[in-house]
């Protein structure tokens, strides 16, 4: 059964068109994250609407090399310049700048390259075997445990930004309120404010656009508009040869690092909202503690770049683990995932591991080809990819702009998707300038509909609010939310605390 299902999915990926999908996504994955302050996610949100004319195994096919590209195109900024090229590549900074200084550029980024795919394939080995049992689990699931389910994924958001819990939970709310506006579940029209435009409701595509990518344009026009003077910073041999048997002797020194980071990814990933620039602070860290050695740390040593890599890039077997089994986002690049299963009539949840076990298999083995194919293409190409890192954010601005505007209209081919669009930029930008996390706002505008649903048949099949604390699975949940958001209140009264004395 389980080697039917593996190669009907082989035979539904392997053929040239899919394949070449597969090596556009890598390279533009790769692309996306060499360039410093682009991101992952915003390049798997300008690659969103190509997948539109596309059917479902091929659009996620596309979506899944672009994000694992793009977690892997990060290191080479990292490395190359000691400017991270997406959140998840900052702990690789620390060590892999420093071996480019000293004159190991090549050996740098072959152990970043190397460590990243071990770090794919093991989150997709534990996908595999993880997943279904998840699914399996999840069938146990009513709409009372996925309303506290999707609570918990708001708030464990929300306290991910330190030091500001109120203003994450704060962003969660108003995330949930814009998804309320339309038509209700008893077919109502609210908060349309007398326009026809608002009756089918905001479109989430143009919000996540808006708030996400177009709001990153506006503070990297900021950037270039008062960066005057240019940072000095210690120059790093541009010219990159990489020395194969160093990093094979390095990785095989490193092979208990790579599982243990790989592992922290894969489990950090599973949480909602976590991520990759999560997970690689805490593998880190982790690698740092278990060294014989953690005051080399820091100063370019392979186990610091192994640990940052493998574990950002074994995120993307961990976050799909809840996009799948529970229909909630690991993170945002999974949440917009999830959106090209829905556009394709595709409902994420226990039952797709039954429903679409070809589709879920076929998102394995694109994964499995994607980190080939990144693997193979940044050895060879890396010379090219270093020279990527270096293009001025003035050329730039201007085409993601038009990328986020076309991307809007297509889905829909409404100009108030554009308007939108621009709205939830200037109000995604002025968030980022009150120092408001802007990841809750959009879990909550994608799960909202999610939430509402689920509320609202909970409330129908019993209307005591007690039955949420009767159902034990519902009240465990309710019960580490609550210890996850106490947990973090503690965190940051501490932060302050440290703060203050360093201020005093």
């Amino acid at each position: 059964m389980l080697d039917n299902f593996f190669i009907q999915a082989l035979f539904e990926i392997l053929n040239m068109k899919t394949i070449l999908l597969i090596v556009l996504g890598t390279l533009f994955g790769i692309i996306s994250g060499a360039i410093p302050g682009f991101t992952v996610t915003m390049g798997i949100l300008i690659a969103l609407p190509f997948t539109f004319a596309m059917d479902a195994s091929d659009g996620l096919a596309l979506m899944m090399s672009v994000f694992v590209g793009g977690y892997s195109g990060g290191l080479v900024s990292a490395v190359m310049l000691g400017i991270p090229g997406t959140p998840s590549a900052i702990t690789t900074v620390y060590d892999g700048f420093p071996m480019a200084v000293k004159g190991e550029p090549g050996r740098a980024l072959g152990i970043g390259i190397f460590s990243s795919f071990f770090g794919t394939v093991i989150s997709v080995v534990l996908l595999a075997t993880i997943g279904p049992i998840v699914a399996k689990f999840a069938l146990n699931f009513g709409p009372w445990e996925v309303t506290a389910m999707i609570a918990f994924a708001l708030t464990l958001v929300a306290s991910l930004a330190r030091g500001a819990l109120l203003k994450g939970l704060i962003g969660g709310v108003v995330g949930l309120l814009f998804a309320t506006i339309g038509i209700d579940l008893n077919g109502r029209v609210r908060f349309d404010f007398g326009l026809d435009v608002m009756t089918a409701g905001l479109s989430t595509l143009a919000v996540m656009i808006g708030l996400f990518a177009f709001s990153q344009v506006m503070k990297d026009i900021e950037k270039m508009v008062d960066s005057k003077k240019a940072e000095e910073k210690e120059e790093v041999n541009k010219k990159v040869d990489i020395p194969y048997l160093l990093i094979l002797k390095d990785m095989w020194q490193q092979k208990w690092n790579v599982i243990r980071s790989s592992l922290i990814g894969v489990f950090v990933g599973i949480l909602p909202g976590a991520g990759g620039d999560v997970s690689n602070f805490v593998s880190y860290d982790q690698a740092r503690k278990g060294s014989k050695e953690p005051e080399k740390f820091g100063t370019g040593i392979p186990a610091g770049i192994v640990a940052s890599e493998s574990s950002n890039n074994a995120t993307a077997g961990g976050s799909l683990i809840p996009t799948l089994t529970l229909g909630i986002p690991g993170d945002m690049a999974m949440a917009i995932m999830m959106g090209v299963l829905i556009l394709h009539g595709i409902t994420p949840g226990p039952m797709l591991f039954q429903n679409d076990s070809v589709l879920v298999g076929g998102i394995y083995v694109s994964l499995i080809i994607a980190a080939i194919v990144m693997l193979s293409s940044m050895l060879f190409l890396i010379r090219i990819f270093s020279k990527i890192a270096s293009i001025p954010v003035s050329s730039l601005v201007p085409i993601v702009i038009m990328l986020c505007v076309v991307g809007s209209f297509t889905l829909n081919r409404n100009i108030f998707d554009i308007w939108s669009l621009f709205v939830f930029g200037i109000i995604g930008y002025l968030l980022v300038k009150a120092e408001v996390p802007i990841s809750p706002l959009v879990l909550g505008v994608i799960l909202g509909q999610n939430f509402e649903h689920n509320l609202f048949r909970s409330l129908e099949l019993n209307s005591s609010l007690l039955t949420f604390l009767t159902r034990p699975i519902s009240l465990i949940i309710i019960i580490i939310t609550v210890l996850s958001v106490i947990y973090s209140l503690y965190q940051d009264i501490k932060l302050k605390k440290s703060e203050n004395k360093i201020a005093s």
